[in-house]
């Protein structure tokens, strides 16, 4: 489920931070945001933790174990802290409890097992439990999921840690897979062994009070004699409270069942029995409507009334129970050894369809879930079970009843509550849904408006186009100096006039990409282009002292790459003139529908001037523009006096070339 990788994704943020994450998903291929209640496929889980082995170079076992220790604190900060914390009184107890936490989750999320990883609506993992005399415990651990056991350790110690105040350490003894009914298993067994964990205080009382402890033990001796002291060391050590392989002294024993504080011995709990059951069978039956006892041979010796009225087969006391019911959990044999080897597990069985009454047999098979209790004396199996039932339409498609459920049973409250948490769910879950859609819509707006933002910053310089963002009316400002540059294509009109007019926008198209690339290269600003013509400036919007220098520059790249473009009627290269002036200009934004930023002046005109009255593949300089580049390492030559339109005689040169800078620096090639 997406819980699980969020929370490999929160582990990786806060450890790694974000950019190793980033590229642990785009390695493993995966989306950014996970739905908590979506199933995904296994793989990409299993792809996120093998990119993050590569990419933070640790192995997989650490990473599993560090993933578990991480899981484990994401589950309590999730909501599950009160829910695990109440699992057992001490370590033993909370694991062999893990198996009943499944089940519950699997009634309350309709099949979301989340507790140990990469749980879908597959079987979950399985655990069994051994105390061993030194004390440590042998943990065994059942999966379809085969190489993810290292997590096991890391999800256990720190719950011990947390829960019980105690360090543990855990190794794989045995390694083994396991034919199951539903398949192959790997089976795990952990050696866990534990020590306490004492803190500062308790550490320097029994270090720095040693009379202490033998003040106490004169004191207990005098409390206890050697019977009850015998009947408490078997109370404690049978009640399993602490798992410790250390092997304990005589004294060592007796504290631990002295209440802190108060000195005063706990004495071990003795139930009392009747001589004589005082309950008669029939009483049983009808109190306990789902109940089983059969033998070693599976033989039903009893069942209650409830069970007999939905598989009438079981009033024929003697048959086989694997004759009308399969185990559902966990995946064992249906054998008597099996059910022992797992008696403290939570039991799911399944009626058989084809054994059911013809009624029952369009409709979802009943399912019980229950413990069982082994009976020494009797050498016989007790089931006590409730239907495994999550909601009132589940009961409805077995065309049950609340009251074919017993009063006493919580199962009834616990179909009405969680008919409820259901529906709070899918609100949750539906909420979840949108809020990921409106994130992938904030994603996608955003992407649309940095597309819009470069449209407009490639019609307006950015300061601008971002002021009319604003609404802010932007005033026309002075450039005391500044350097326009003009080009235009030799003959455009000839050419026009013999072409289709696709060929001519795929030509001018072709050029103005070049111009284009090359205006970012050397850093000046495209003011327009009319037809053939393209106009640039530098030191305008943003004024630069280089200005001349950058225009000089562009335009020798110009040259270089309209050799590149082809005229569609004589297949040459095409030519273009260009023409540069320097000098001042006024500069501001006209217009409200297609606003432009335009420049205003004789600048302008000089510069279109030095464009018409130039040479075809030749850069054309006014006087100034040639003054600005005179002792900056270029190479001109003087064209001299000319007649020009509207200005009369002027004094001209030619740029030829950069005596510093390569072609490639001028074109921006690497």
């Amino acid at each position: 489920y997406g819980f699980i990788n969020t929370c490999l994704k929160s582990l990786v943020v806060e450890k790694y931070g974000e950019e190793t994450w980033e590229e642990l998903r785009l390695q493993a291929g995966v989306r950014d945001s996970f739905l908590t209640f979506e199933v995904y496929e296994d793989e990409i889980t299993m792809q996120l933790v093998d990119k993050a082995c590569k990419i933070l170079g640790v192995p997989a076992d650490m990473v599993l174990r560090e993933f578990g220790e991480y899981f484990f604190e994401f589950c309590k900060r999730s909501g599950y802290d009160h829910m695990l914390r109440t699992l057992g009184g001490n370590l033993y107890e909370f694991i062999e409890n893990l198996d009943a936490l499944h089940s519950y989750l699997s009634l309350s999320y309709q099949a979301i097992l989340f507790w140990f990883v990469f749980l879908q609506e597959m079987n979950a993992p399985s655990f069994r439990v051994e105390k061993n005399e030194d004390g440590s415990m042998h943990l065994h651990y059942y999966s379809d999921r085969r190489g993810l056991c290292h997590i096991v350790p890391g999800i256990i110690g720190a719950a011990a840690l947390d829960f019980f105040n105690i360090e543990i350490s855990m190794e794989i003894v045995n390694q083994t897979e396991e034919e199951e009914r539903t398949g192959k298993k790997e089976h795990i067994v952990f050696l866990v062994t534990q020590n306490p964990v004492f803190s500062y205080k308790e550490r320097s009382k029994f270090s720095a009070l040693p009379q202490y402890l033998a003040n106490s033990e004169k004191q207990i001796d005098n409390q206890l004699n050697k019977e009850e002291l015998e009947k408490a060391k078997n109370a404690i050590r049978d009640r399993g409270s602490s798992v410790c392989p250390v092997k304990k002294s005589h004294w060592k024993t007796i504290r631990g069942i002295i209440t802190l504080g108060k000195g005063k011995l706990l004495r071990g709990f003795d139930p009392v029995y009747p001589k004589s059951l005082w309950i008669d069978a029939k009483t049983f039956c009808n109190g306990l409507p789902f109940h089983m006892v059969f033998d070693k041979e599976l033989r039903v010796k009893q069942a209650g009334v409830s069970i007999q009225k939905i598989v009438p087969g079981l009033q024929t006391m003697g048959i086989c129970l694997d004759h009308y019911f399969s185990i559902v959990h966990p995946e064992v044999p249906f054998t008597i050894s099996s059910i022992q080897k797992f008696i403290n597990s939570q039991f799911v069985f399944q009626t058989r369809r084809e054994m059911m009454p013809e009624s029952w047999k369009q409709r979802p098979m009943l399912e019980l879930r229950g413990q069982m209790i082994w009976m020494e004396s009797l050498q016989c199996m007790l089931y006590l079970c409730s239907p495994l039932l999550r909601t009132l339409h589940e009961l409805e498609e077995r065309q049950m009843h609340i009251a074919d459920i017993a009063p006493h049973d919580v199962t009834r409250d616990l179909i009405l509550l969680n008919q409820q948490r259901l529906a709070e769910m899918e609100l949750s879950n539906q909420l979840e849904r949108k809020k990921e859609e409106l994130r992938i819509l904030s994603k996608h707006l955003e992407e649309e408006k940095k597309k819009t933002e470069a449209l407009l910053y490639a019609m307006l310089p950015q300061h601008v186009a971002n002021q009319l963002k604003e609404g802010k009316q932007v005033e026309a400002g002075e450039f005391k100096e500044c350097t326009i540059l003009f080009s235009d294509v030799v003959t455009f009109t000839n050419i026009c006039a013999q072409c289709e007019p696709i060929q001519i926008v795929l030509m001018l198209n072709s050029m103005y990409l070049r111009f284009d690339r090359l205006t970012t290269v050397h850093d000046v600003y495209k003011v327009e282009t009319i037809g053939d013509a393209y106009m640039v400036v530098g030191g305008v919007p943003v004024p630069v002292p280089t200005h001349a220098e950058r225009v000089a520059n562009f335009a020798l790249g110009m040259i270089i790459a309209a050799k590149g473009v082809q005229n569609p009627v004589s297949g040459n290269p095409i030519q273009i003139r260009v023409g540069i002036h320097t000098g001042p200009v006024l500069a501001g934004v006209v217009g409200e529908k297609m606003p432009r930023y335009c420049l205003f002046g004789d600048t302008v005109n000089i510069a279109s001037r030095m464009e018409s009255h130039g040479v075809p593949s030749k850069i054309h300089l006014s006087s100034s523009a040639y003054q600005c580049l005179k002792y900056k390492n270029f190479e001109m030559t003087e064209r001299g006096e000319i007649e020009v339109k509207g200005k009369g005689k002027m004094h001209t040169y030619f740029l030829i070339r950069n005596k510093t800078a390569t072609e490639n620096e001028i074109m921006g090639r690497p």
